[in-house]
């Protein structure tokens, strides 16, 4: 009986228990590569955020001094 279990488990089970671990380190790491993406991701939408921010308060300010001078320039 012994003799025909020994077989199944190096066969079988030993490499399907291999190929389980290799799938479970696997998703693990890309786990963690999806984590750091997301980060990545957030810390450049604030940047790109803040940067049209600042922009449309430039673009504000340039606007208000070319009216200013348009108002000048009529008096």
């Amino acid at each position: 009986m012994l003799e025909m279990i020994e077989p199944i488990l190096r066969w079988l089970v030993a490499p399907l228990v291999a190929f389980v671990w290799l799938l479970h380190t696997r998703v693990n790491k890309h786990d963690t590569e999806i984590a750091v993406l997301k980060s990545k991701y957030e810390a450049d939408k604030t940047a790109h955020d803040r940067e049209m921010k600042e922009m449309k308060e430039t673009i504000k300010a340039i606007f208000q001094k070319l009216d200013n001078i348009e108002q000048a320039l009529r008096k």
